[in-house]
Formats: structure tokens, sequence, C-alpha cells
């Protein structure tokens, strides 16, 4: 469809072609891209195109997409580092804004590291630079593929931490301006925040750490890496972990239980290393994937007698 039908005062039309240089005459010509491919932006390597691509190195560039988004009508999808989200085969209308905000600052007092941290850092650089300055607490992450905006959002973790246990707070841009909120103000819970339920872009966020034995931290996140490589797939394609975890079990162990490893729809395969991860084996479409994961739903159901919760983030129509 080439027309985003706008109701403003009922009766304007704009097409994607006004659209497109609206955006690039207001954002920068190098920074919008049309038709792009979302397989390109997705460690599933999974999805069709998006109408409008903005990579938003700065946060002026997050508020003018999201003014102009307002004012015209246009949906926005709001992008990390592209892991933990399957991108429909249709792929995603209107505009696909991915955050690209750098920066570290880091205040060290005496008895902690105060971090603040621009919601495109990935984790693993993060987790880099702290090593360095010898702060501790961040080593749970090191491995989580993503971008601190998209573990606050989601609330990541691993090895029994989750990033609620060091966020003080967060910062984020939606149509009203900037806005600092509370940790307690996230209502932080499992795979979960209160951005989940806002329209809103996270461009900021602050944690708190104490100080460690840089041979400690290098040697606890060695371990955690070894630990990752031995047991997932990191090898081939996935969106990470594919279910949440139950209340009062372990989902991957009831898949693995159920004889499911390898069974695959398509190209898209249950992991024969983790039956936690479904991997785009062949050239997997959205469409394999969502098969096999109500496949893998009944199946579990049927066997087990316990209902399992997808984790990955579907985008798109």
């Amino acid at each position: 469809m080439n027309k985003y039908k706008l109701k403003v005062e009922g009766r304007i039309l704009l097409d994607k072609e006004q659209i497109y240089q609206l955006l690039t005459k207001e954002v920068g010509l190098e920074f919008v891209r049309q038709e792009e491919p979302m397989a390109k932006h997705t460690s599933f390597k999974i999805g069709g195109k998006a109408d409008f691509y903005i990579t938003a190195k700065e946060e002026s560039v997050i508020s003018t997409v999201l003014k102009i988004a307002k004012e015209k009508k246009v949906p926005v999808t709001i992008l990390g580092n592209g892991t933990n989200v399957l991108v429909t085969d249709k792929g995603i209308r209107g505009i696909v804004l991915k955050i690209e905000l750098d920066s570290i600052e880091i205040k060290k007092e005496k008895e902690k590291a105060i971090i603040e941290v621009a919601a495109g850092v990935k984790n693993a650089i993060l987790a880099q630079k702290l090593l360095q300055q010898e702060i501790a607490g961040f080593e749970f992450a090191a491995g989580i593929p993503g971008t601190i905006g998209g573990s606050t959002y989601m609330n990541a973790g691993a090895y029994g931490y989750e990033l609620k246990d060091i966020i003080t707070n967060v910062t984020y841009i939606d149509s009203q301006g900037l806005h600092t909120i509370s940790n307690k103000e996230c209502k932080f819970d499992y795979r979960f925040s209160i951005f989940s339920q806002k329209e809103a872009v996270i461009t900021k966020v602050t944690i708190e750490l104490p100080y460690g034995n840089k041979a400690e931290i290098k040697q606890k996140m060695e371990e955690d890496a070894k630990s990752r490589k031995e047991k997932q797939p990191l090898q081939m394609p996935s969106a990470g972990s594919t279910f949440k975890r139950g209340k009062d079990f372990i989902t991957a162990k009831l898949i693995d239980e159920c004889g499911l490893k390898g069974y695959q729809i398509g190209g898209a395969q249950v992991s024969t290393m983790h039956a936690g991860f479904i991997v785009n084996k062949e050239n997997a479409t959205c469409e394999d994937v969502l098969k096999l994961v109500e496949y893998v739903k009944k199946v579990v159901l049927e066997k087990c007698g316990k209902q399992i919760e997808l984790e990955v983030k579907i985008l798109g129509e």
C-alpha cells in the first residue's frame, strides 16, 4: 500500500513519497532509507521491508521523528540491536527508528560508581568499559546480545540477575518531551517494564555499581561466555531465548522432555543444542517460526499440561 490515510480534518491524504521528503528534510538524507529489508537488522535474519528506516545518533533526531509521526499519524517502531525480535514477512509499516545513541559517562564516588549509559550502547561494549575501570556487577549482562535500552525495556537478565537490580533511573522521550523516572516507577517485573505500555523511547539509563577486582571481573565474564558458547546455539541466527521461563518450571527442559529438539518446520528449527531456542537454520520465514512456536506450545500443553509463553517480540503487520 503506497498511501497512509490520515484523518486530519477528515480529508487529507499523505503518500509515502511526501513522508519521505519530509523526513529527509528534517532528519537528513543520509539517515533515512526507504523499503529497507529488516532481515539485515535483526539477529534472526528474518523479516520483510520497513517503509522507512531511520538511524538516530542524537536525541534531537528522536524528538523530530516522534513529532512528525504524531502530526502525520505515521506508526513508529523502535529498534535496538535487533535481538529478541521477530519481524513479519510482510515487514513493518511506517517508520523503524534505530537507536544509536552511544555515550558512556562514569562518575566514580567513594563507595560506588554511577554510570550514565546512552540507550544504543551494546551490553558487551559497556561490560568491557566497566572491566577496564574495575567496576563490578555488570558481568551477568556482558553476554546479553542487545543494547542497554532494549535490555531495560524488557528487563533482560541472566544468571539470576536482571537489569532492575542495578538501574537507578531511566530517561526517555515521548511526544511531550524528555522525562526521567526512578527504578520503582519503571515497574520492572520478569521480562517487563512500564515501557512495554508506553509510546516512548528510552534514551539513557543510569546504573550504580560497586568497585571490584579486575581479574575477578574478567574471570566471571569469561566463565559466563564459555557457558553460553557450550550451551547456546550462538553460531546460528536466532532471537535469543524464544520462550519465557515458567513460574514453576523450566521451559527449555519441558520442550526437551517432549522430544522436540531438532524438530523443524520450513527453515525454522528447535535448536539441537538448547531447546529454549528456535533458530533460523535454512532461510526461515517468520511464518515458519510462528508455526513452529505454535506447534511447540501445543505439544508441551498436551504432554506436560503447561502453557508456555513467547518471550520474543513480534514486529510488523
